[in-house]
């Protein structure tokens, strides 16, 4: 059983959860009760915007595709009164709306079926992300911005640049990232980058990492062709090079 943190026993984050199917609402709400959340459901997006707009959750869980209001326009409009996070629901494959989601603003998306053990870990991470990110807003100097060659990246406000250009990752694959520029040449393991990216006890397999790998390399792509900074060493891991 997980143990919660002092913060969560002492005030248990609250997770908004938008979707369409009222399985998958009572299903993933009581799934985060039991771990000890709070949880707030909407079945369309309409709804979730007037509630969300007035008392935003700690976190959403958007669906993308709704009926009325789709989770794009939803974070969408969210953005113009509030930072919360949100982890996008998608269907399996359906790179352009990740891409969009996270365009928007998103934090993260899961394509389903899902593992609720896997979104807890998700929302965990990023709820601990958000908490350093506050205790260190006050703090320019504390930013922990890591630089690399042409790589910067900055953990208190998760952004990425590649030679200037802004880079949209989610936030497991900026743990991934991170863990790999923090120690330049430096061979990480698929079981490492598993640690430093799904902090709690959940269990993902080697390919779940490489594809994690295979996204962040396309992404970069997208701004530098020419991008080979992370390099496979086959039967031992990933390692990220500076020059």
């Amino acid at each position: 059983m997980t143990v919660p943190t002092p913060m969560e026993a002492a005030l248990p984050a609250t997770i908004a959860l938008v979707d369409d199917d009222r399985n998958i609402l009572t299903s993933v709400s009581i799934g985060l009760q039991a771990e000890g959340f709070q949880t707030r459901i909407y079945a369309d997006g309409e709804a979730a915007l007037r509630a969300l707009s007035d008392k935003p959750a700690d976190l959403g869980v958007f669906d993308i595709k709704m009926p009325r209001m789709d989770g794009l326009t939803l974070l969408r409009r969210l953005r113009e009164k509030t930072a919360m996070p949100v982890i996008f629901l998608t269907s399996k494959d359906d790179e352009l709306d990740e891409e969009l989601g996270l365009a928007e603003g998103a934090d993260d998306y899961i394509a389903k079926p899902f593992s609720q053990r896997l979104l807890v870990a998700r929302i965990r991470a990023i709820l601990r992300r958000s908490l350093k990110a506050e205790a260190g807003s006050d703090d320019p100097a504390g930013d922990g911005q890591i630089v690399r060659g042409k790589l910067e990246m900055i953990p208190d406000s998760h952004r990425v640049r590649w030679d200037g250009s802004d880079v949209a990752l989610t936030v497991t694959e900026f743990m991934i990232l991170e863990a790999l520029a923090q120690r330049p040449d430096v061979v990480k393991s698929r079981n490492q980058l598993m640690d430093a990216a799904y902090q709690e006890d959940v269990y993902v397999d080697d390919r779940t990492i490489d594809s994690h790998i295979k996204r962040i390399r396309r992404k970069f792509r997208q701004v530098d062709p020419q991008f080979d900074s992370i390099d496979t060493l086959y039967g031992a891991g990933y390692r990220f090079s500076a020059a």
